[in-house]
């Protein structure tokens, strides 16, 4: 099983390092590529500033303004990258991103991709301000974007091509934990598509993204005859093979670091069940309704809102026994 594969491999590093090197790689060979930053750093991050210094701009923290100077490179044809604080990126500029990316690619090609880091609550113990539980909804509610919510570094890491080749705005979602590696090897996979299926199960399957995934792997190496199916391009995706990857589940159960019942991959399920009238019970694990003002590790945030391994298999071994 793939999973296994998954809990036996150690090769761990940032999604944030693998991505920026990736890019590194793609400016040394491509001039009209821009590196822009909103003052975040990283240790990936000090290379590419020293050997790019005529592409590589930082805009200090002023996340507006970051989205208006990507938007001005883009209009002049070139690639940009624009690096900041997921919700800062994403929430502080929601303005200049609905007029600058998400207006003007409808009329002309605008590359821009804004690369947010701290996705969920990869900054936990920093409070609800760090925390990003609304950007799936909010970024995947704007017309003409790509939303890419990867599970480990090396999907990151393949993402760079995509987003060069394809002329348009996108969103990525980057965790800050150095994870284990998930994707290498992988047979018939195709980034375009949107979701790969990790593992085949019988009755019940459990659709996740990001950081989510992490913690469905370990959740099905207890567990028998579970399926799991990691969404990362959340837009667009191809519904139809990801209804066909469903279909023959008696239950799907939706996990995301994200506020559920608000437009995140929970939406993006419960759409492909009433397009296709797919008759199976449909359950979402997420965030409730409310900011997390606890502050402890991921793992104890997570079990205070139900989001731990246990309850997760707890709910699960319950839908079992409940299912005919």
């Amino acid at each position: 099983m793939l999973f296994k594969k998954y809990m036996g491999d150690k090769t761990s590093q940032t999604m944030r390092d693998a991505f920026i090197n990736a890019v590194y790689a793609r400016m040394k060979k491509n001039r009209s590529i821009f590196f822009l930053s909103a003052d975040l750093g990283a240790p990936a991050l000090d290379r590419l500033k020293r050997d790019f210094k005529d592409r590589f701009i930082n805009v200090g923290i002023a996340e507006q303004n970051l989205i208006n100077v990507s938007t001005g490179l883009a209009l002049e044809g070139y690639t940009v990258f624009a690096y900041g604080i997921c919700p800062f990126i994403t929430m502080r500029a929601y303005e200049q991103i609905r007029q600058s990316l998400s207006i003007s690619s409808q009329i002309r090609s605008v590359n821009v991709n804004l690369i947010g880091l701290g996705a969920g609550l990869s900054y936990g113990l920093s409070g609800p301000s760090h925390h990003c539980l609304e950007d799936l909804s909010i970024m995947k509610l704007m017309p003409n974007f790509t939303i890419f919510s990867p599970s480990d570094w090396k999907l990151a890491e393949k993402f760079v091509n995509y987003s060069i080749d394809v002329h348009a705005p996108k969103y990525l979602r980057l965790d800050g934990a150095i994870l284990p590696l998930i994707y290498e090897g992988m047979k018939d996979f195709n980034l375009k598509k949107g979701f790969y299926e990790l593992s085949k199960g019988k009755k019940v399957c459990l659709v996740s993204t990001g950081f989510m995934t992490q913690v469905a792997l370990k959740i099905i190496k207890s567990l028998s005859n579970i399926g799991l199916i990691d969404v990362f391009l959340l837009k667009p995706i191809n519904e139809r093979a990801l209804f066909n990857a469903l279909k023959h589940y008696k239950c799907i159960i939706t996990l995301e670091e994200a506020f559920i019942n608000n437009g995140g991959l929970d939406s993006l399920i419960s759409k492909i069940f009433r397009d296709y009238r797919f008759d199976a019970r449909l359950k979402n694990l997420g965030f409730s309704d409310k900011h997390v003002f606890k502050i402890g590790s991921r793992d104890y945030l997570h079990k205070l809102n139900g989001l731990d391994e246990a309850s997760i298999k707890m709910i699960i071994q319950n839908l079992c026994r409940n299912m005919h």
